[in-house]
């Protein structure tokens, strides 16, 4: 009994702490609020080639908030040959 409640505490302590690496995916850029340090947002609005999708991450801190970084990256999803 007091190793199964040692275990689950580790567990819960390692949820807790790992980050998360889930990318979020919206349909226009302005649909983005309260962008933050090192997140991620893939934006699917077509600006980028067949194949890429728009990527909006926060880079840095400025005076007027967190500097936002566009590029086009490819696009998660079933390979094919």
């Amino acid at each position: 009994m007091r190793s199964a409640l040692w275990l689950s505490g580790i567990l819960a302590s390692l949820a807790l702490t790992t980050p998360a690496l889930a990318i979020d995916q919206v349909s226009r850029e302005q649909d983005i609020v309260g962008l933050r340090l090192g997140q991620r947002i893939q934006v699917d609005d077509g600006s980028c080639p067949t194949g890429q999708i728009k990527e909006v991450s926060g880079t840095t801190l400025s005076t007027s908030g967190v500097t936002r970084v566009r590029k086009c990256v490819p696009r998660a999803g079933t390979k094919t040959r």
